[in-house]
């Protein structure tokens, strides 16, 4: 076992994600009340080859990350009403907590050893910074999705620059290009 760049052990938790219903007015709560930020967003966000309960999928999301200390916050604005773990979670109890972010070196093993214990892949997609996510049903045991994140690619490179942007934030340019 190691650690990603960012402190968080590289098979273990590294990303805890909300949904909400307007994203610029969720960052800037975020950013006055807890002090989180910077948050870099991407707009219109379908990933790469996306499958949702064994059907292509067509949900469409925007997306905002940043850090508090060591640990990914993620939020998510559904931007349309397609089908998705998202849509699911929404319409189950409403807008709030969504999923932990787990990371992994063995995807496919990783989400073998979910199917095995009973959790369905919810939805799945190659992402652009060349790995995979999975979002393991575990909501009949856990009060969210668990995601599958692969390590590789440019993770680190990515998810460095938002952590690295995090430490001893001044509060200023709180909406940053995720790109």
């Amino acid at each position: 076992m190691g650690q990603v760049g960012f402190g968080q052990p590289d098979d273990g938790i590294i990303q805890m994600a909300y949904i909400v219903p307007n994203l610029r007015a969720a960052i800037s709560e975020w950013a006055t009340k807890l002090r989180v930020g910077p948050w870099f967003v991407l707009e219109h966000f379908t990933g790469i080859d996306p499958v949702y309960r064994g059907q292509p999928s067509q949900a469409d999301i925007s997306l905002a990350m940043s850090f508090a200390g060591h640990m990914n916050v993620e939020l998510i604005q559904p931007n349309n009403d397609a089908d998705s773990v998202y849509r699911e979670m929404i319409e189950r109890r409403g807008y709030g907590f969504h999923h932990w972010g787990v990371a992994t070196w063995e995807f496919d093993a990783a989400v073998a050893q979910y199917e095995r214990a009973g959790h369905a892949l919810a939805f799945r997609l190659a992402v652009p910074s060349g790995g995979r996510v999975g979002y393991m049903d575990t909501t009949a045991v856990l009060p969210g999705f668990t995601e599958l994140i692969e390590l590789g690619g440019a993770f680190e490179e990515v998810f460095g620059r938002f952590y690295r942007a995090s430490i001893n934030w001044d509060g200023k340019d709180p909406v940053r290009s995720f790109i």
